[in-house]
C-alpha cells in the first residue's frame, strides 16, 4: 500500500507538468492553418491546412488518429494528416503508423513532447 502512495506520489506531479495536445496543436498549427475547424457534424478537425486535414494526437493513440484523420480528409477534400506528439521511448509508434497506414495516403507530421 505504501509503494503504491508513493508511486501516486511521484507520477501525479510528473502527469500535471505534462503539456496538454491543444497547446501542441496551437503551437503546431499557428502560421500553418486554422486550429479547430468546426465541421457540419460538430467534430472537429485539429488543424485544417490549405493542402491537409490534420488529427493531432499523443504517439500512443497513433491507431485512433488513422481513423479521424480519414474521415477529417474526406470530410474537407483535403489530405488526411497525423500529427503525433512523440517523445524519447515513442519510435514504436510512429512505426506502427507507418505499417498500418501504408498505401492509405496519409501525411504523417510530428512533434517532440516537452
Amino acid at each position: 500500500m505504501k509503494l503504491a502512495a508513493l508511486l501516486v506520489g511521484l507520477l501525479v506531479p510528473a502527469l500535471a507538468m505534462a503539456m496538454p495536445e491543444a497547446e501542441y496543436v496551437d503551437r503546431w498549427c499557428e502560421g500553418r492553418g486554422q486550429v479547430e475547424f468546426i465541421l457540419e457534424d460538430q467534430t472537429r478537425v485539429d488543424c485544417l491546412m490549405p493542402g491537409f486535414a490534420v488529427e493531432a494526437d499523443f504517439g500512443h493513440k497513433w491507431a485512433e488518429a488513422i481513423g479521424q484523420s480519414l474521415y477529417y480528409g474526406r470530410m474537407t477534400d483535403r489530405q488526411p494528416g497525423v500529427l503525433l506528439i512523440v517523445g524519447p521511448g515513442d519510435h514504436r509508434f510512429i512505426r506502427r503508423f507507418h505499417n498500418a497506414a501504408d498505401g492509405l495516403g496519409i501525411r504523417l507530421f510530428t512533434v517532440d513532447k516537452e
